[in-house]
């Protein structure tokens, strides 16, 4: 409400005005999952632009179906350049990525392009209505190796805390997460740190402790 406040007041000075939203959180509902849903994403998307915004900038939206619901430009700044850039600077021996799930595979192959290493994609099951995860994979061939498991969103931390949990059992070495929003609800992250992963790095599209990557100048390259 607050943005849809600035930018309605913004008009009277520009006719011209973009809406900066790095985490856009009313994309992870973009479409019904279960009988009687809202589209919450439709529905912020009809709002943003009857207050007069004429194009919306958002850093890796969960869905890219999310901003099918705008009929005006709209741009995703990926975050992974980024988040590339700093791990190559901690210098992890031959590090292993990987995806929680399926829906993350691209996104984590090109992560791992740019450290100039390989990937894995585990397969993860989440029940609708308890919000339970689980971990599908029997055997991945990870013995030895750092890991880094890159997510587009940490919330409750749960598909984290399962990948790790499946990982470690693999016999790997050390496990590092990488994200572009870190949530964290609750106690997320003393709970993936217990769960035995070595380090957490997010952006700072969601200021937190972990925000070690600054998007600022990427989103600015975007308007």
């Amino acid at each position: 409400m607050y943005t849809l406040a600035i930018i309605s007041q913004a008009r009277k000075a520009s006719s011209k005005i973009y809406a900066i939203i790095p985490y856009m959180g009313y994309a992870r509902q973009d479409r019904q999952f279960l009988s009687g849903e809202v589209v919450t994403m439709s529905i912020v998307a009809k709002m943003l632009q009857a207050v007069g915004a004429k194009k919306v900038i958002v850093v890796d939206i969960h869905s890219k179906t999310a901003l099918n619901h705008f009929k005006i430009p709209t741009v995703n700044v990926s975050a992974i350049p980024e988040l590339a850039k700093y791990f190559k600077k901690l210098k992890i021996k031959k590090p292993f990525v990987v995806s929680p799930d399926t829906g993350g595979s691209s996104r984590a192959k090109k992560f791992a392009s740019l450290l100039n290493t390989d990937f894995i994609t585990l397969k993860k099951s989440r029940n609708r209505n308890t919000g339970k995860v689980q971990i599908q994979s029997s055997k991945v061939d990870v013995h030895g190796r750092d890991l880094i498991i890159i997510d587009d969103i940490i919330s409750t931390g749960g598909s984290i805390i399962k990948a790790t949990q499946f990982l470690k059992k693999q016999k790997c070495k050390r496990i590092f997460v990488a994200c572009t929003h870190g949530l964290f609800v609750g106690d997320a992250e003393r709970k993936i740190k217990k769960a035995g992963v070595s380090k957490i790095i997010s952006t700072n599209t969601i200021p937190r402790s972990t925000s070690k990557v600054d998007m600022a100048g990427v989103i600015a390259k975007s308007i």
